[in-house]
């Protein structure tokens, strides 16, 4: 049978959430407790990537078992093995073909700023200098919704067999509100049928260059219709940048 499982993670400590050699990452460790708990080894394929210090509100992976499973007592223990950073939130079965990165119909990704020195905002947000104009960035964001070639902001040699994706919204939020444990934030959302590599990052880096007036909502439009990287900003750090929202179509959910 296989099965969803939705988790959380905190990205500072993790080399990213795919498995790689020599390094730290969600799925190894992920894959590491799920084993040790139902005593075989399990294999996770995640609803997609994230680098080094990228965090996830929501995330998804699947896995397969002839194993009969009690999905709230797998997911206590899961909770009481796994460390602090990574919290599991449930554990569903799902039809057999339901697949956590292909059946994905859309993700949402956040890219949250803060213009103040806080350390409780420390690698949980990217502190930027005063004075960014979200106001001229949001305009400049609208220029990215719609079907467009988005190789400008994807990360080179990587092997993808298309840069073309569609995005939904994309728009810039100022939260004012303050107490020590919520300061003044700005925030990025971004919706798209697919991301590509670095492709968040670079498109905020990007904005950043709008917002300090060092380029123009034409020449943010003319580097989005370069399809070339070289066009466009530096990427954005990875430590404000949350994957919050991954969409399924809910025949997935039935009982297989």
């Amino acid at each position: 049978m296989r099965y969803f499982v939705r988790f959380t993670y905190n990205g500072t400590t993790y080399h990213g959430s795919q498995t790689q050699p020599n390094a730290i990452t969600v799925q190894e460790t992920l894959e590491q407790c799920f084993s040790t708990i139902l005593r075989r080894p399990i294999a996770l394929t995640f609803a997609g990537r994230t680098d080094a210090g990228v965090h996830a509100l929501e995330m998804f992976a699947h896995f397969d078992t002839d194993l009969p499973i009690n999905s709230k007592l797998l997911n206590s223990k899961l909770n009481s093995l796994l460390p602090p950073s990574i919290v599991v939130h449930s554990i569903v079965p799902v039809l057999p073909d339901a697949h956590a990165r292909f059946s994905a119909t859309s993700r949402t990704y956040m890219y949250r700023v803060t213009e103040s020195k806080d350390p409780f905002n420390l690698n949980l947000a990217t502190q930027v200098a005063p004075g960014l104009d979200y106001e001229l960035m949001n305009d400049a964001a609208q220029y990215l919704i719609g079907t467009h070639n988005f190789a400008s902001f994807c990360k080179v040699h990587t092997d993808v067999r298309s840069t073309i994706c569609t995005v939904t919204e994309a728009y810039w939020s100022v939260h004012s509100q303050f107490s020590i444990f919520n300061p003044p934030f700005s925030m990025f959302t971004i919706t798209a049928d697919r991301f590509l590599r670095n492709m968040v990052r670079a498109i905020v880096g990007t904005l950043f260059m709008v917002g300090r007036h060092k380029i123009t909502i034409a020449q943010f439009r003319d580097i989005i219709e370069a399809k070339n990287r070289c066009a466009a900003g530096q990427s954005a750090p990875a430590d404000g940048l949350y994957l919050v929202h991954v969409e399924y179509p809910k025949i997935i959910y039935q009982n297989a």
